[in-house]
């Protein structure tokens, strides 16, 4: 009972034995991978939109609504617009990771920081006029009293910048930094001649502003271009009675610029949440846009949007993917976190694995020579031994290695093997016997020679 204990005992010390490194180049490898793996993405998202009821804040509760899906929140911070969104976009504690930003009022060399997942509407940039005399160039408002939109905004950035592309400046033009809403007043008053908005055709300013009897709206035959000296403008037109078929608003196609917004986000934003949101784009975007009426929208169908370039930032590398090929193989079938965390441990395991498979076809081979190495070193001593006793040797010399055999029996009765390598251990204690042989052979003839001698 004790030897079969001593044995089993044998045998698992020489498997911890053997297996404690390959479980420590394991665990090494994993904790050097470890280091490599990116942390678990949170559940929450924040994006900078503009005011309930605007565009961007439409938009964004659709995006809200996809991500919930997914166990994501998304959390809509009510903003001024574009430039405020901007400011917290690039502001390291505002907590905004995402944001719309009106097209043509920043660009990858402002905020290096910020990539683009696409751009997602048109927001066509409206001139009006007043007078009877048919305007068609943005060089026709010098000497004019222009509104420009509210200094530092979107609208009298692209405003201002246009107009001093073709030479309207303040000192050529009376330019007006005024607030949209008062806007109707002012070419009610006879207050402008002209005016600059960016707004969505649904807007209620749009729409007055297309209904009131002395103001038009600037067709510019130039628009080509602008979308060709503008990367961020397109050329859009607004077809003959579009806007009201029964009226014919507008009476006849009018060409118009429109830029393109888009979302932003922050470049430290987990990869994961950026794939995800990408999608969202794509899903919400692809389908048609119709009003409460049943009717598309105006500017852009169905497919157009999101549109997967950014002419003023880098795409990210995330949205670049999704457009490309989809979303991630394992997203197509399995819950976002599930896939997510499958994801990581792929990262994980495969460096693991790389090490693990060369260790579990070495480890036997280690147990083996593990086991062996007790006996081949008492074979060791055993052919030193018998190498030490020569033809020649003497009677005492003889005595000497037979009792050198008789420690190496004894030493090596003392071994216990896993019972796998039992036949070994005979083979050696058989081989010692046929050297114990050897020398009592040898001891007999030196005894002989001794008695011829004494006679």
């Amino acid at each position: 009972m004790e030897k079969k204990s001593a044995r089993i005992f044998a045998h698992w010390r020489e498997i911890l034995l053997t297996a404690g490194p390959a479980i420590a180049l394991v665990a090494a490898a994993f904790l050097v991978t470890s280091r490599f793996v990116t942390p678990a993405p949170p559940h929450k998202m924040v994006i900078a939109a503009a005011n309930k009821g605007s565009p961007y804040y439409r938009w964004a509760e659709e995006y809200q609504k996809n991500l919930a899906q997914s166990g994501i929140t998304l959390e809509i911070k009510e903003t001024s617009g574009s430039l405020e969104n901007l400011q917290l976009l690039n502001d390291d504690t505002s907590g905004v990771q995402l944001g719309f930003v009106q097209g043509g009022i920043a660009s990858g060399r402002d905020s290096p920081q910020l990539v683009s997942l696409g751009r997602v509407i048109y927001e066509p940039l409206w001139v009006f006029y007043r007078g009877d005399t048919k305007l068609d160039r943005l060089t026709d408002l010098k000497g004019k009293r222009v509104l420009v939109g509210p200094a530092g905004g979107g609208t009298n950035q692209l405003a201002l910048r246009l107009l001093a592309a073709n030479g309207v400046t303040a000192d050529t033009a009376q330019l007006v930094a005024m607030q949209l809403p008062d806007y109707i007043e002012a070419f009610a008053k006879g207050n402008a001649d002209a005016g600059f908005l960016v707004l969505g055709p649904e807007a209620r300013t749009i729409d007055r502003l297309l209904n009131s009897p002395n103001v038009r709206l600037l067709s510019m035959s130039q628009a080509d271009a602008y979308a060709q000296r503008f990367p961020f403008l397109s050329r859009v037109v607004l077809k003959e009675g579009v806007v009201d078929f029964g009226r014919d608003i507008p009476p006849s196609d009018t060409t118009m610029v429109a830029t393109m917004a888009g979302v932003l986000m922050r470049d430290d934003l987990h990869s994961a949440l950026a794939n995800l949101m990408t999608q969202a784009l794509i899903d919400v975007h692809s389908k048609p846009v119709i009003n409460a009426n049943g009717e598309a929208a105006i500017f852009g169908r169905a497919a157009e949007f999101p549109f997967a370039a950014d002419p003023e930032f880098p795409m990210a590398d995330e949205a670049r993917r999704v457009y490309r090929s989809g979303p991630p193989f394992m997203q197509r079938y399995l819950p976002f976190w599930l896939a997510t965390l499958f994801d990581r441990m792929v990262v994980l395991l495969v460096p693991i694995i790389g090490v693990a498979i060369p260790l579990v076809r070495f480890a036997p081979m280690l147990y083996t020579w593990r086991v062996r190495r007790g006996i081949v070193r008492w074979y060791g001593e055993l052919k030193k031994v018998e190498d030490g006793v020569r033809s020649d040797a003497s009677a005492e010399q003889v005595t000497q290695a037979a009792a050198d055999i008789d420690r190496i029996e004894a030493s090596v009765n003392l071994i216990t093997l896993p019972l796998g390598f039992t036949n070994q251990l005979y083979d050696l204690l058989e081989h010692i016997e046929v050297v114990r042989r050897r020398l009592a052979a040898l001891g007999h003839q030196r005894a002989a020679s001794t008695e011829m001698a004494a006679e």
